[in-house]
């Protein structure tokens, strides 16, 4: 299975799209608080779309709660804009989890110094 977490998400509609992308690939969702939202938010559900109730989404109360149980997920990739190697060189395995960060700050700088980073090619 593939896991995408959010750590720190602060956009709803952003969150809501994500959700949507996630229930179509069958990935299952994790968004990692503090959130700069409330999931009750109504430009989170609209991004959803009527799908948001499908959405497999699993909360977590901080990092250090959801960090306890990342390695019985899968193996972890850490996105961020500073890594060298790029989502296309990457063999992902059956079982990944995908870890994003907020959108202002991306991942916290403990993160960035993790194995496994992985950045998404941008055109300029």
């Amino acid at each position: 299975m593939i896991h995408v977490v959010l750590v720190a998400p602060e956009i709803p509609s952003n969150t809501g799209n994500i959700g949507r992308s996630c229930l179509a690939f069958g990935a299952k969702l994790h968004l990692v608080r503090p959130f700069g939202f409330s999931l009750a938010e109504r430009r989170l559900k609209r991004a959803g779309l009527d799908y948001w109730q499908h959405v497999d989404v699993e909360t977590w109360d901080s990092w250090d709660v959801f960090d306890r149980h990342l390695a019985t997920l899968g193996t972890p990739f850490f996105f961020t804009a500073e890594a060298t190697t790029t989502l296309d060189r990457v063999d992902f395995p059956t079982d990944s989890v995908l870890l994003f960060g907020s959108e202002t700050r991306g991942l916290p700088d403990a993160l960035r110094q993790r194995p496994t980073q992985v950045s998404i090619p941008m055109i300029d």
